[in-house]
């Protein structure tokens, strides 16, 4: 296995089928010492997880029935950075119930001691109230699936005058800056990297077809942002 946490999320699910697992056969299946079974087992009680075990020569271990996997594997730390996240984008967000609803769900498929550790961190941290920062979850999502999948977008664009116009990106990333969200994106009409704000697109989509990745001309976005977008590179 690759890391701790994905031989651990095996682990779970191997105890899941049923029955009883020796050490011996979870080692083999697990490829990893019965020294690493026994603490990974361990490591899955810490968690909240209802692991019997039978000791001595014939060590086994099984899952305690209606003992459920959730679908992520995660630790207290790792909790603890989502929830803090979720919290900025809640407050960041006003009116969307977007991440809200996500910390929600998240805390329903944990287990009772990282539940604990999320309501803990939900309790004791306040974010302050910046500039309003609304952001359109599903125009992220059409602009994350085309980055991924190397397709371009097609929308309408109302510019700072009022004037609106119909482009063709190849979106590269989206970030927050003084209370907006924008997205840096090669404009194929124009033949050059453009910068839109999220909220003055309208009617995304993607366009079918796939499109080598473009790569982005400049050290970072900031240095992008800094030569006056490129004009003083």
């Amino acid at each position: 296995m690759d890391s701790p946490s994905n031989r651990t999320l095996q682990l779970l699910s191997l105890l899941q089928t049923g029955g009883e697992w020796s050490v011996p056969e979870l080692a083999e299946r697990l490829d990893a010492s019965a020294r690493t079974v026994r603490r990974d087992a361990q490591r899955l009680r810490e968690l909240g997880y209802d692991v019997r075990s039978r000791p001595g020569p014939g060590a086994a271990y099984r899952l305690h029935p209606g003992t459920k996997i959730p679908p992520l594997l995660l630790d207290a730390d790792e909790v603890a950075t989502i929830i803090t996240g979720l919290l900025v984008l809640e407050t960041w967000t006003p009116g969307d119930p977007a991440a809200s609803v996500a910390r929600t769900k998240l805390e329903q498929v944990l287990s009772p001691t990282l539940r604990r550790r999320a309501a803990a961190t939900a309790l004791s941290t306040q974010i302050l109230q910046g500039e309003p920062a609304p952001v359109d979850f599903a125009l992220v999502g059409t602009l994350a699936d085309a980055v991924a999948a190397g397709s371009r977008v097609a929308f309408a664009y109302t510019d700072q005058y009022g004037r609106e116009t119909q482009r063709t990106i190849e979106p590269y990333r989206h970030f927050l800056r003084d209370g907006h969200w924008y997205v840096v994106a090669y404009d194929i009409d124009r033949d050059d990297w453009r910068l839109f704000r999220l909220d003055r697109m309208r009617s995304a989509r993607a366009l079918p077809g796939v499109h080598a990745g473009r790569e982005f001309p400049f050290a970072s976005i900031e240095s992008w942002l800094a030569s006056d977008f490129g004009r003083r590179a």
